[in-house]
């Protein structure tokens, strides 16, 4: 199965998801990798913020702020073709803007350097069980691994339904260093 057809699949699996269902498995996912080490250690962590379909990062957030953890968001730069890791202190509108996609992101505040980062929750529309991603095929998040300043821990946060045998992958395409679920916690040896 090429990508483009894999992708509209996995829209499928979660579109097919109630609401209700989907509440509940994000707050599982949250939790499970509220108590990982990495988490634990992480004192700067980068999470997407969710789109209506994907699982809910909320919880972890809120969690995070509870910890006293710096909480930071992307923010794409359409202009340089990448997204800008910036903090932000609410889950309100005055803090957030939607994109033309409607992807929620921080509205102000100066980018953080990327090597400051200890944990970074990647999205996806679907993972396999050795970390590979596939993604909505901007490829923001492998160019953001790509870059020499990376040197945090990369997590995939998924719905167990998320995750597939195999994702075909390119030279570009990065893997992740563990995958949380809503059932599991996968650790991939890199």
């Amino acid at each position: 199965m090429v990508k483009k057809e894999m992708r509209q699949k996995l829209r499928g699996i979660l579109g097919g998801i109630s609401p209700e269902w989907r509440h509940d498995a994000s707050h599982r996912a949250c939790d499970r990798l509220i108590e990982t080490r990495e988490y634990k250690r992480a004192e700067v962590i980068m999470v997407f913020l969710s789109l209506p379909s994907e699982i809910d990062t909320t919880p972890l957030v809120l969690q995070a702020w509870r910890d006293r953890k710096r909480i930071l968001a992307p923010k794409v730069s359409w202009e340089q073709r990448r997204m800008l890791p910036i903090e932000f202190q609410s889950l309100s509108d005055d803090d957030l803007t939607r994109t033309q996609f409607g992807i929620r992101q921080p509205t102000r505040g100066a980018p953080i350097p990327v090597c400051d980062i200890d944990l970074l929750i990647v999205p996806g529309l679907g993972f396999d069980t050795t970390g590979n991603r596939i993604g909505r095929g901007r490829g923001f998040y492998d160019q953001f691994l790509a870059s020499s300043e990376w040197r945090g821990i990369s997590c995939g946060m998924a719905f167990e339904q998320q995750v597939i045998e195999l994702v075909p992958t390119s030279d570009h395409d990065l893997r992740v260093d563990m995958l949380v679920t809503d059932i599991m916690i996968r650790r991939f040896d890199l």
